[in-house]
């Protein structure tokens, strides 16, 4: 296959892992050594020294006094761009604090779907003592959990299938993953235990624009909390505030 100008197989390589090496600073990693990316990659040592040096040109990486590399300021600016695209407006920050409170104090979430993955666009932490922390931007697998069943609830089977394949489960659970898709897409809503991470549980209903599924509004807490009949409590709470967040019309379609 003829590939257009500019996307040759090493250079889409090479922007693959230059988000790779990105994706390795978080806030439990803030900085890094050369020798720690080439650890957690396994790439080559002149690969990374390549693309270290092209990132720092491009203000995407800096060289502190301690000879560690750290985000570069140039991120600001895409931080900022990034902050002001998915911030809520209040109403919808409100509807989120509602939800929690109407909940028992669990954490609410709103996430969206980015190709195979749910991104975590939107939180209100809850007032329960044990919660499971989201971060804000952290990219977790479309085929596991409640919001994924219900972000998938809108794709087409192509996609279903895309999202199944990425679990890397065996070729039954594509079916294993319809079937819950297809149940969320019914009720209007998806409730999962432990698909994700062993004793977490969410409870998940869609966000809508037109037909079309935008996002989804979650629940999540430990297992034990999310009993059939705590969940049973919560769920006409949950459905409200998919309805009140798709009035407020502020986001638009999937990619």
């Amino acid at each position: 296959m003829t590939r257009p100008p500019g996307e040759s197989g090493d250079g889409v390589r090479s922007v693959a892992r230059a988000l790779e090496l990105l994706g390795l600073f978080d806030e439990t990693h803030r900085s890094r050594s050369v020798r720690e990316l080439i650890d957690a990659t396994g790439l080559p040592k002149s690969t990374v020294v390549r693309l270290v040096a092209t990132l720092e040109q491009s203000a995407l990486l800096w060289t502190g006094t301690d000879g560690r590399l750290a985000p570069g300021a140039g991120l600001l600016r895409w931080a900022r761009l990034a902050q002001d695209a998915w911030q809520l407006p209040p109403e919808a920050v409100e509807c989120l604090r509602t939800l929690s409170i109407e909940a028992g104090g669990e954490s609410t979430r709103i996430y969206v779907r980015q190709g195979v993955t749910r991104v975590c666009v939107a939180q209100h932490e809850g007032t329960q003592q044990l919660r499971h922390v989201v971060r804000i931007g952290a990219a977790m697998p479309l085929w596991a959990g409640a919001s994924g069943h219900v972000l998938l609830a809108g794709c087409s089977d192509q996609e279903l299938r895309r999202a199944a394949i990425a679990a890397a489960r065996g070729a039954g659970f594509e079916d294993v993953l319809a079937d819950r898709v297809r149940r969320a897409g019914e009720q209007n809503w998806s409730v999962s235990h432990g698909e994700r991470e062993d004793g977490v549980s969410a409870a998940a209903a869609p966000i809508t624009a037109g037909d079309e599924i935008v996002a989804a509004v979650a629940l999540g807490g430990p297992t034990t909390r999310f009993t059939g009949e705590r969940v049973a409590a919560f769920l006409p709470a949950l459905s409200r505030a998919a309805e009140q967040l798709s009035a407020l019309r502020f986001l638009g379609g999937s990619s």
